[in-house]
C-alpha cells in the first residue's frame, strides 16, 4: 500500500515537472503577431514596413527619429527591442539574437573575402 502511494505521488510529480517544462518553452506571442516574428527572421526591413502599414506597431509608440533610423540602419536591433518590450527575454528574443549574431558575423567575412579578389 505504501509503495503504491509513493509510486503514484512520484508519477504525479513527474507529470507536473514535464508540464511545467513544456509550458516554459512555449513560443508565446503577445502583441506582436506570429507572422511578424517568423518573417522578421529572414527579411527584417520588409517585416517592419508591413507591420507598420497594418498598424501592428501602434501599441509600441514608435515616434520620433530614433526608431526610424534604427528601422533603416539596424532593423534587427529594433525588432529585438520590440520583442523585449512585448515579451521580455523570451525564446523569440533568443532566436532573433542568434540570427542577428550569425548575420553580422557572416556578413563581415563575405565583404572581406570579396575585397581581396
Amino acid at each position: 500500500m505504501m509503495v503504491a502511494a509513493l509510486l503514484s505521488s512520484g508519477t504525479a510529480f513527474l507529470g507536473l515537472v514535464e508540464r511545467q517544462f513544456t509550458i516554459s518553452l512555449s513560443l508565446a506571442t503577445h502583441q506582436l503577431p506570429l507572422w511578424f516574428l517568423v518573417f522578421a527572421l529572414f527579411l527584417p526591413r520588409i517585416a517592419l514596413i508591413v507591420a507598420w502599414f497594418q498598424g501592428g506597431l501602434v501599441p509600441f509608440h514608435l515616434h520620433g527619429i530614433i526608431p526610424l533610423l534604427f528601422g533603416i540602419f539596424l532593423p534587427r536591433v529594433l525588432i529585438m527591442f520590440l520583442i523585449y518590450v512585448d515579451q521580455g527575454l523570451s525564446l523569440w528574443f533568443v532566436i532573433h539574437l542568434i540570427v542577428a549574431l550569425l548575420v553580422w558575423a557572416g556578413g563581415g567575412h563575405k565583404i572581406t573575402h570579396r575585397r581581396y579578389r
